[in-house]
């Protein structure tokens, strides 16, 4: 005779936790030599926070391009971070621009953000090639047919590429594109044509309102957008870089933001002020709503790091103790994670 089995009680229903924002970083390659320990110490400091994704850039026209690579090659080689490589394709011609991507793609890269790029400023009477890719959707259209290509050529590639997606993000504008003259309307249509053509997510420009932020979403969501868009956010700490961003991208900062770090006596009083300044404009996006932070840290990691912290995304404390990562050596001489040797030379 078998016994009744007793009914097990109903476990009560556990509470459902909200899902953690997204947190990345863009860094930008060492120029020369001598600057390659300060590049690898910030990023040991930034990967130490465990973010989601590292977007890699590199200067105007592609110069730094060969090195992009290599700190990209290094990054998924030495780290469990995702990289994600910059691509630009002003002036360069289709061929040109499909090689760039087998090259990053054969160094095992899955995950890129297109961009149309910056047409030489010394240059007025510059037109791009005829034979060129003239936008950001073209860009991603194309990333779509390299990979198309790769993966009917190869079944090593298609097998790959079905167990790891490649993943394309674009750039999208809050406040319209200053130096290209467009509206937020007309960005919104380029973000619905980049999300058309295959883009997986969104970057914001930096912005210094938390409306900008969340005007754009609301007009792109009611536009048919339905991709991911993550704030991008510059840490406002130092009146120099600000004014220097105004000169490279066209936004402004604040007036009264400027003129406050101006009044302050020292750079810390700069940093304490522009960091409390920054996690209120952070905190709203993401009491808005925002899937995400990309910080635009211009390889300086104390900025960044103290943003994160303000708004519980970090794992930093103003000592610069970063757990889990031991020692304080010169990262261009080691791999960034224990027991784990990269083959890339170091950058």
């Amino acid at each position: 005779m078998v016994a009744e089995a007793t009914p097990s009680p109903t476990p009560a229903a556990q509470p459902t936790l909200p899902a953690r924002p997204t947190v990345s970083f863009e860094m930008m390659p060492p120029r020369r030599p001598h600057a390659a320990p300060k590049f690898w110490e910030t990023a040991r400091r930034l990967v130490a926070t465990h973010p989601d994704f590292v977007s890699v850039t590199y200067g105007a026209g592609g110069g730094d391009r060969a090195t992009a690579r290599q700190v990209v090659e290094r990054l998924l080689e030495g780290t469990p971070v995702l990289p994600v490589a910059h691509l630009t394709c002003v002036g360069a011609s289709r061929e040109d621009v499909s090689a760039v991507i087998d090259d990053f793609l054969d160094a095992g890269t899955r995950a890129f953000l297109a961009l149309r790029g910056d047409p030489p400023q010394d240059q007025p009477d510059w037109r791009p090639p005829a034979d060129g890719v003239h936008s950001s959707v073209e860009l991603v259209h194309l990333l779509r047919e390299v990979e198309s290509r790769r993966c009917a050529a190869d079944p090593g590639s298609a097998l790959r590429g079905a167990a790891r997606p490649m993943t394309i993000a674009v750039a999208t504008f809050t406040n319209g594109n200053v130096q290209a003259g467009t509206t937020r309307t007309q960005e919104v249509q380029r973000l619905l044509e980049k999300q058309q053509a295959g883009a997986g997510f969104a970057i914001t420009q930096l912005f210094y309102e938390a409306d900008s932020y969340t005007d754009f979403v609301a007009e792109a969501r009611a536009a048919g957008v339905t991709i991911p868009i993550l704030a991008g956010l510059l840490p406002t700490t130092e009146p120099r870089r600000l004014r220097r961003v105004e000169e490279l991208t066209g936004v402004r900062a604040p007036q009264h933001l400027l003129d406050a770090l101006d009044a302050l006596p020292d750079p810390e009083a700069q940093h304490a002020y522009g960091t409390a300044r920054g996690v209120e404009l952070a905190q709203r996006v993401l009491d808005a709503g925002a899937p995400g932070i990309h910080v635009y840290t211009f390889n300086k990691y104390r900025p960044a790091l103290d943003l994160l912290e303000g708004v519980h995304l970090g794992g930093h404390t103003s000592s610069g103790h970063v757990p889990d990562v031991p020692g304080d050596d010169d990262l261009a001489r080691r791999p960034l994670v224990p027991g784990i040797r990269p083959e890339a030379p170091a950058v």
